[in-house]
């Protein structure tokens, strides 16, 4: 599998009203592959998501970008763990909402939203309003506007969680299949979803070290939870996290 770097975070320290959040924090990303981000809450899981998109500053350190990354205007897709769909556009416009903030004049950009939106299950609802979604369909809005943007780092903070089982299996499969050759950081509380999804499950904690390695797997995604090797990390990763 290729091991080449999509981007390196070299020695980042941050810290909010006097509580450390990163302490000399240092992790590579390999390009092409997902990494899911584990970790109790609070240990900064989001907010490093937020560091490589761009969207926060650290204290001190700095994030190395690949130079196939640099050269490209619009690299990092960022979904949040709300949807932020806009309540004044509808579902169709939502999807499209990165090419108009940017004005792009586009006529094949509708026909590729509903393509998305039929992927995702909700074609039907293009037209619809996000006040008439459920929490499950406005996420899986917030997926398809995130795969629209067709970037080479895809950033993820638990974008399956507001699903039931069912649809956050399919979602999963779904994503997988879709963001295939992409670099996905994926933050879950799932231990399970890591292990499904995940090329290289890493472990966050406000202790130092901030982040480790727990396991890397160099089968495809997704996989089925009752793989002998999986089974044999679950428990092992459960007590990682205890």
């Amino acid at each position: 599998m290729d091991q080449t770097l999509a981007l390196s975070i070299k020695n980042i320290s941050l810290s909010f009203a006097k509580t450390t959040i990163f302490d000399g924090l240092s992790v590579d990303l390999i390009a092409q592959q997902w990494t899911c981000l584990l970790g109790q809450s609070g240990c900064g899981k989001s907010t490093l998501l937020r560091l490589i998109a761009g969207l926060q500053q650290a204290d001190s350190g700095t994030i190395e970008y690949s130079e196939q990354l640099k050269s490209s205007i619009n690299n990092i897709a960022y979904m949040a763990q709300d949807d932020c769909l806009m309540p004044w556009l509808s579902v169709l416009d939502n999807v499209m909402l990165g090419a108009r903030l940017r004005g792009e004049k586009n006529t094949n950009a509708s026909s590729k939203a509903l393509a998305l939106l039929e992927v995702v299950g909700l074609s039907q609802h293009h037209a619809s309003m996000p006040a008439t979604l459920s929490g499950g369909q406005r996420q899986r809005v917030a997926l398809a506007r995130t795969l629209f943007e067709d970037c080479p780092i895809v950033l993820m903070d638990e974008p399956f969680s507001k699903l039931d089982a069912i649809s956050r299996y399919k979602l999963q499969n779904l994503s997988a299949k879709a963001l295939q050759g992409r670099t996905v950081v994926l933050v879950t509380h799932d231990p399970q979803e890591a292990l499904r999804l995940a090329h290289t499950v890493l472990v966050l904690s406000n202790k130092s070290p901030n982040i480790s390695q727990f396991a890397s797997f160099n089968s495809a995604i997704p996989r089925e939870l009752d793989q002998p090797t999986i089974t044999a990390h679950q428990q092992k990763l459960w007590e990682y996290l205890q």
